[in-house]
């Protein structure tokens, strides 16, 4: 199935129409190539691919919502279809490739998608929308597919008792060898389902002789002879029933079924020593088995029919109170159901991540109620609704997640206002510097003062600290001496001339040496402080533009959370409710089947307290005994209670494999 699946999402391209060159000529029934062109598309088919189907319904759905798939409508509706059904949602599945699977979907793709969907229904057992489904399909499917259509239309149409159509149907079938088994196994239940018992023999007998080495075949070989000798036993041949029930294989999953039912062959023929051989096999088993129950009353039966009084009244007593043993070890397991969550038990040590219909349940909780929930397991609808429990116990889990990120919204909404209220005013602060403007100035000021030391040559306005100092104190010894001021005269006062002019030319020397490099790096830092001053002028309309557009609505978006906060706990209440309710269902069926087997078990040991007083009473009045023991086969014991299954009912497995 998972499979189909994918062949359904590469279907999905033929639903649309080419685009660009995007997708290659094919044929009719062919499915053409498709380029993903929108991006959440592809977010889509990237969880699917990964298994998680769920994710990608949630996802699809969501982007449909939004339009963000717009080359990919039709194609995301199929995928939806295929992911309903993959999630067991086959009402939602259904209305979605009727709508889409019309007449210029390519027969292929359509055929398929029905075929499917007929499976899903005929699983969740709606026959009458399975066989809607499976006569949607026009043409021929691919071998393989084919066969198995066949087949499901065939149970389908046995289920509804319309034999002779299911006759007809499946005469003459021809396919793979394990299919032909099939067919014939279906067409003999039919025919027996018919009464024409000769006609079903030669179907199931080809069946219960065919060479077979694998489980699966073994398994209907077994099927197929079990249902031929009940079928004979009810139509009192039991010569015929005893050669074909002896065929079952006792260590076969239907060998109780078969043992009882050969001990009963032989008890018809009067051979009741014969009979004890397949019944005190049965007897070892477990008592679980509503076969091995009844051995527990037939071996006593055939041991007063061979006149071992003694014996007979033994095993009675065995199983009135093996009977009764069990019968409170069911009662404790009903309240133990009753008292506690059945479905949870059961689900709390499963790890599979797998949603759907796919899922079985394959192991039990290690608990003494335990080994009486095969049986209830067994069932299909039980199975089911087993599936649909698993599914709203994983959506709670999903609601709750999503309930607890409604939390994390509102937060984050929080956290946004108290950073606005923040930072809103130091913005106002700092916009009402005008810090660019003044900068412009300031660098304008800048360069027209390089501009005037470079236009007159003042070297020593761009010398060092140090050497601006230096200047400025040959400056001021400059104006000292012209001045007088230098407290020097005479001979002195001219060396002290020719030193001042000797530093002078040293200083002017090395500021004129320097003076263009110097120019040269100003301009540059000029440069960069233009660059610097354009980025900050760039964040400075950002920010006057996200002062001006300060989130007005987080307000909105706080309504919007709570809005879905509110929706979320209402779809949680019902929720909870819906798995209360599965939960009591499922639990009361449980119940119901484990008080079946304790009432099959009360009627059993009340058969055997009967046979038992009868015993004594032939006992204690031997003059009698000669009578009883010329009384009918049937006096001693009942009947068997649990009466044989139906033969023109396959035991579960006898369909095709899914």
């Amino acid at each position: 199935m998972r499979g189909a699946l994918i062949a359904l999402v590469a279907a999905c391209g033929s639903l649309t129409a080419a685009a660009g060159g995007a997708r290659a000529a094919a044929a009719p029934d062919k499915l053409p190539v498709t380029r993903v062109q929108d991006l959440h598309y592809g977010d889509v088919l990237f969880h699917f691919y990964q298994d998680d189907n769920f994710e990608a319904l949630t996802r699809l759905l969501a982007y449909e919502r939004w339009g963000r798939m717009p080359h990919h409508l039709a194609e995301a509706e199929l995928l939806a279809g295929g992911l309903y059904l993959s999630l067991g949602m086959h009402n939602e599945a259904g209305e979605r490739f009727a709508r889409l699977l019309t007449g210029e979907t390519p027969p292929g793709v359509r055929n398929r998608a029905w075929f499917y969907l007929g499976k899903v229904w005929y699983a969740r057992g709606y026959d009458d929308k399975a066989e809607q489904a499976l006569r949607s399909v026009t043409g021929l499917l691919p071998p393989e597919l084919e066969a198995e259509k066949t087949h499901l239309l065939a149970n389908v149409l046995m289920h509804g008792g319309r034999y002779d159509e299911a006759v007809q149907l499946l005469d003459g079938f021809q396919g793979r060898a394990d299919w032909v088994a099939y067919a014939r196994f279906n067409l003999g239940v039919a025919l027996v389902r018919k009464g024409q018992l000769p006609d079903a023999d030669r179907y199931l007998t080809s069946v219960g002789e065919m060479a077979a080495d694998t489980p699966e075949m073994l398994a209907l070989k077994d099927k197929a002879n079990l249902a031929l000798g009940f079928a004979y036993l009810q139509a009192d041949q039991p010569a015929n029933a005893k050669v074909v029930l002896e065929r079952v294989r006792l260590n076969g999953p239907l060998s109780n079924k078969a043992l009882l039912g050969a001990g009963w062959a032989n008890a018809a023929l009067g051979d009741f020593e014969g009979a004890l051989a397949p019944w005190l096999e049965l007897r070892d088993r477990n008592l679980l088995d509503a076969a091995v129950q009844e051995s527990w009353l037939a071996v006593p039966y055939a041991y007063g029919k061979l006149g071992a009084n003694a014996q007979a009244a033994e095993y009675y007593e065995t199983a009135m109170r093996e009977f009764d043993k069990e019968s409170v070890s069911l009662g404790k397991t009903i309240e133990h159901l009753r008292s506690t969550r059945l479905l949870d038990d059961l689900l709390a040590g499963e790890t599979e991540d797998r949603r759907g219909w796919f899922w079985q349940l394959k192991a039990l909780p290690d608990a003494p109620q335990s080994r009486y929930l095969y049986a209830v397991l067994a069932g299909h609808d039980f199975q089911e609704g087993l599936k649909n429990y698993r599914d709203l116990a994983f959506m709670k889990e999903r609601l709750g997640a999503w309930s607890g990120s409604m939390d994390a919204f509102h937060d984050m909404v929080e956290a946004r206002q108290k950073a606005y209220a923040e930072r809103v005013p130091r913005a106002d602060a700092l916009l009402a510097t005008g810090a660019p403007e003044r900068i412009e100035r300031e660098r304008g000021e800048l360069e027209s003062r390089l501009d005037t030391i470079e236009r007159t040559h003042d070297a020593a306005a761009l010398g060092t600290a140090e050497e601006r100092d230096q200047w400025a104190r040959i400056q001021r010894l400059e104006q000292a001496i012209a001045s007088g001021e230098a407290g020097v005269e005479g001979e002195d006062l001219a060396a002290l001339k020719d030193r001042l002019r000797l530093v002078r030319g040293v200083l002017s020397w090395r500021l004129d040496e320097a003076m263009r490099a110097r120019v040269y790096q100003q301009r540059r830092e000029i440069r960069d402080l233009d660059a610097a001053l354009r980025e900050a002028q760039r964040r400075w309309v950002r920010v006057e533009k996200a002062r001006k557009s300060v989130p007005t609505n987080t307000g909105e978006f706080e309504a919007r959370i709570e809005a879905l906060s509110s929706r979320l706990a209402a779809l949680q209440a019902r929720l909870e409710t819906a798995r209360d309710r599965q939960n009591d269902h499922l639990e009361a069926m449980a119940v119901h089947e484990l008080e079946s087997q304790q009432a099959r078990l009360a009627a059993y040991r009340v058969q055997a307290r009967f046979a038992l007083a009868t015993i004594y009473d032939r006992a204690a009045n031997a003059p009698a005994s000669d009578a009883a023991s010329r009384q009918t086969p049937d006096s001693g014991a009942p009947a068997p209670v649990a009466p044989p299954p139906q033969p023109g009912s396959p035991p579960p497995g006898a369909e095709p494999s899914r």
